[in-house]
């Protein structure tokens, strides 16, 4: 899978740019200011309908337009497709495929696949939970594209179910009959979408840690965990790597006990305290957290390791995602980035972002761009 051409009109700085790539390494260099990742955030934006820098879709329009619109062509097999991404802040966006219209956005998950690793990932390692359960749904999705609808199922039961219980608490008295319904369309989609993760890291755990011993030979070994919110009802990660997935309907019965258990903690404080969206995953160095206990060299270590091992997973089952490496070079000692290096040299395409060509290691020889004053060229 390779991106062979990306259009930009009115997408953060660029009013507009049009680039033509092949399969390799791409490395678009610029200062800091001049627009280099707003480009490759295009590219994500087509992979995962969302930005890694923020949460919402209003900063991806250029000031003063009304509308930003992306177009990529992807090649994947010999076969090539065109993706048309319209963005509107306070209206649906709209996508198109080879110029035709189709019914959701979501549809065109799965045509590109990336792997994004930023500065930003410092945030898998010391951020909070959301961070974490960001990068599972996200690779989730990456992996099997359906899984955007069960994500935007759950989310919107989640949603109405929190406002119930918002009702309900300000009403003395009210009657709460209704969160037995509730209750159940959480289990069943939450169970859906619990069940999958459970998969996902049963299965990116060992290229995970194999990755963390590769950037980090010195360091303690790596380990991922899931944290459910279920507690002691949780049944345990029973799946493996490679193994049977989890049971659904045994999660589901899991889900509703502990949903009926708290139930009065909710209906008190106002908020669904079970789910997924509880949910955290544990990153630990040898016997103690990540978070709190590893160095500032280890803490980067660890966020690459989860993006080598999201990679690895994908490339290992058949569909080797665009490899993206945003302005993080810089970042590294030069252990870690010859690691890197080695990862990237053997992607089939590979962007790269630096603000000066000399971060950039040189076997990572391929096409360079020169991006300044709102122009991008072709060096």
């Amino acid at each position: 899978m390779y991106v062979r051409h990306l259009q930009v009109t009115d997408f953060r700085s660029w009013e507009h740019a049009d680039l033509a790539f092949e399969p390799g390494v791409s490395v678009l260099v610029g200062r800091n200011g001049q627009g280099k990742t707003n480009l490759v955030e295009a590219l994500g934006y087509v992979a995962t309908l969302g930005s890694h820098r923020v949460a919402t879709d209003a900063p991806l329009i250029r000031h003063g337009a009304s509308r930003a619109v992306v177009r990529t062509a992807v090649v994947n097999e010999g076969r090539e497709l065109l993706v048309e991404l319209e963005i509107t802040p306070g209206k649906a966006n709209r996508a198109r495929i080879n110029r035709g219209p189709v019914p959701r956005p979501r549809d065109v998950l799965g045509i590109l696949r990336t792997v994004l690793f930023a500065p930003e990932d410092l945030a898998l390692v010391r951020g909070d939970p959301g961070e974490r359960r960001r990068f599972l749904d996200e690779l989730l999705t990456t992996r099997a594209p359906r899984y955007a609808g069960v994500r935007s199922d759950y989310e919107r039961v989640l949603k109405q179910r929190g406002a119930l219980l918002k009702s309900v608490r300000a009403a003395r008295n009210a009657d709460i009959s209704t969160l037995d319904v509730w209750d159940g369309h959480l289990a069943r989609h939450g169970a859906e979408l619990l069940a999958a993760r459970l998969d996902l890291v049963a299965d990116i755990a060992p290229h995970v840690a194999a990755a963390y011993a590769e950037v980090a030979p010195e360091s303690r070994p790596a380990r991922i965990a899931y944290r459910s919110s279920l507690g002691d009802a949780f049944p345990g990660p029973a799946g493996s790597a490679g193994g049977e997935p989890h049971d659904r309907d045994v999660l589901e019965d899991a889900l509703l006990a502990e949903l009926h258990r708290v139930r009065a903690q909710e209906v008190e404080r106002g908020v669904c305290l079970v789910g997924p969206h509880r949910d955290d995953l544990d990153l630990a160095l040898g016997d103690l957290p990540a978070k709190g206990y590893a160095s500032h060299g280890e803490s980067w270590s660890f966020a690459l390791a989860l993006r080598l091992g999201g990679y690895e997973l994908l490339r290992v089952e058949g569909a080797e995602p665009v490899l993206v490496l945003d302005d993080v070079f810089a970042e590294l000692d030069r252990g870690r980035r010859r690691q890197l290096a080695k990862v990237a040299a053997g992607a089939e395409q590979v962007f790269i972002t630096a603000a000066v060509a000399e971060d950039v290691p040189e076997e990572l020889d391929g096409l360079r761009f020169d991006v300044r004053h709102g122009e991008v060229h072709r060096v």
